[in-house]
């Protein structure tokens, strides 16, 4: 079963990846671009949906991939993400005999014995395990100050999900090594890398015992907070592989009407949930990272037990941590988005290691400045009535930057970005007026403050080099007005070395690219007017053109 999984997945991701080898390399590479084009979104969308369904037969590691896949909205067109999303809810359940029995195995004895009642039916169904509803035995229930917890919620592993993780995370590090051989992402991104991050992520994923710990210290730190309800967890109920929590099941985060009609504001709603967040990465440095539908929720005020409406938090095994050497980077990203600052920004993509070594930050500043110009301070929903040509327009004026991308994916903030793109949209379907540059406002400006207040010894040392500028600055200018009254003055434009070497290698393969197409078409038509041997010299000719072609 295994062996015949691990040949599935293969096989799979070998067809797509060579469909896209020839339909988004190879043609564009011999010229013909407009071939490539046509079709292009029928052949992702249908590479999508065969993925969905494979996904869903499946199950395992398929699942999570394609769940991440399914947010990615600056990666992908909305069309296949669409597609995708799909894999959100539609992971269909384990056979609860099988269920039963593990939970029975784990807990050492019946669930009549544990537990009052057992839904068999699941709350929730997902890649790893899945959820039922239940009712603590009295002499299982957790006091609460003056009250009894026994509404609870059982989280069971599937059966046999370590063996599927292991073969499905064995063919995926075969698929990204194929990836990995490409130059343009491997120059960006360390595959290999990821894919251990990514794996270390899942066993912690199915190692409900630290499930356990970080919903015990996401608690603590909601603790005395009204607004923010954690589940408490019984620890008498939980072992590895079963993990039993207080329910706080309510309404779904978008289930936008039955919020509506609990008389909670839509628009509070995404405030405190983007608040939340900005408390948990940048106060705490400890964050939910898995803030998709089925694990946010919102408990009425007539439900709760303070009396006014919560956001509550399930699923614990995606945390994340902000790394030490990210930190400053961050913050440095927050006041530059608060203060319209560019140049401020562009600096704080070098802190996080989100720029290539062979970046040009004074092109990317450029860049940076006019994209904020224009879309600062416009909510999500006036961002994207904004006419494409203007976008087109700015994308024409940076065409090389464009072209170069000079941006990487720095492995230990793949948690976090996967967050903020998901927080990101949920916050804009609760509010489609959701401004998320006044929401970071308040945070940027508390972060400058305590700049100003808190760091004395940084703000002499800015002081100390502004003076020794200036004092410098008289004997500079001298030595450059003497160099021009020489003739000695040069003048050198950064990059035009690798860009006049780009021009000669566009022509090489332009011109290689014409002569496959003759010598082609020109075999084609003599063997087709019956003249064979000649017409069958030219269609091999015309390999070694495209074979120069296809090396450059």
């Amino acid at each position: 079963m295994f062996r015949k999984r691990f040949r599935t997945i293969l096989f799979f991701f070998a067809r797509v990846l060579i469909s896209l080898a020839f339909w988004e390399i190879l043609l564009p590479h011999v010229g013909l671009n407009r071939l490539s084009e046509k079709g292009r979104t029928r052949r992702f969308v249908e590479s999508a949906r065969r993925y969905r369904l494979l996904a869903i037969k499946m199950g395992g590691v398929l699942i999570k991939v394609g769940q991440f896949l399914s947010v990615r909205v600056d990666m992908l067109p909305p069309e296949v993400t669409d597609e995708l999303s799909g894999l959100q809810d539609q992971v269909p359940p384990e056979d609860f005999r099988r269920i039963r029995s593990l939970a029975e195995t784990e807990l050492g004895t019946t669930l009549e014995d544990s537990f009052l009642s057992f839904e068999e039916i699941p709350l929730a169904s997902a890649s790893l395990g899945q959820v039922h509803r239940a009712v603590l035995n009295p002499r299982n229930a957790l006091k609460v100050d003056d009250r009894v917890v026994d509404q609870v919620v059982v989280k069971i592993q599937r059966p046999d999900i370590e063996k599927i993780i292991e073969v499905d995370l064995s063919a995926f590090r075969i698929v990204t090594g194929w990836l990995q051989r490409y130059k343009p992402i491997r120059k960006r991104v360390d595959l290999p890398l990821l894919m251990e991050e990514f794996s270390r992520i899942l066993n912690q994923e199915i190692d409900y015992i630290h499930e356990s710990e970080n919903a015990q210290r996401f608690g603590e730190i909601y603790q005395g907070k009204p607004d923010i309800r954690v589940p408490r967890v019984i620890w008498e109920k939980t072992t590895h592989k079963v993990l039993t929590l207080e329910d706080v099941y309510a309404i779904k985060i978008t289930n936008y009407q039955e919020i509506a009609d609990a008389g909670v504001e839509l628009t509070v709603v995404a405030r405190r949930l983007f608040s939340s967040y900005m408390e948990q990465i940048f106060e705490k440095e400890f964050f939910h990272a898995d803030p998709h539908p089925g694990n946010l929720f919102v408990i009425p005020p007539e439900e709760s037990p303070e009396g006014k409406w919560q956001l509550a938090f399930v699923d614990f095994g995606m945390v994340g941590q902000v790394p030490p050497q990210a930190r400053e980077g961050l913050r440095e990203a927050v006041i530059a988005v608060g203060t319209q600052d560019a140049r401020r920004l562009v600096l704080a993509y070098e802190k996080l290691g989100f720029l290539l070594p062979t970046a040009d930050l004074d092109v990317l500043e450029l860049a940076e400045a006019k994209v904020l110009e224009r879309v600062w301070g416009k909510s999500m929903s006036e961002i994207g009535k904004i006419d494409h040509r203007e976008f087109m327009e700015i994308g024409l004026e940076f065409r090389d930057l464009m072209y170069e991308m000079p941006f990487q994916i720095p492995q230990d903030l793949l948690l976090l970005g996967r967050t903020i793109v998901i927080l990101s949209g949920m916050c804009t379907g609760l509010d489609p007026a959701f401004n998320v540059w006044g929401s970071l406002r308040p945070y940027a400006e508390e972060l400058i403050m305590s700049e100003l207040t808190g760091n004395w010894d940084k703000w002499w040392g800015e002081i100390e080099l502004i003076l020794r500028s200036l004092i410098s600055l008289p004997g500079r200018l001298d030595g450059l007005l003497s160099q021009a009254e020489r003739g000695e003055l040069q003048v050198q434009v950064k990059g035009i070395e690798g860009k006049l070497a780009g021009i000669e290698t566009g022509l090489k393969v332009l011109s290689g690219s014409i002569i496959f197409l003759a010598l082609l078409i020109g075999g084609i038509q003599l063997v087709l007017a019956g003249i064979i041997l000649p017409g069958y010299i030219l269609l091999g000719l015309s390999l070694v053109p495209l074979l120069m072609v296809l090396f450059r």
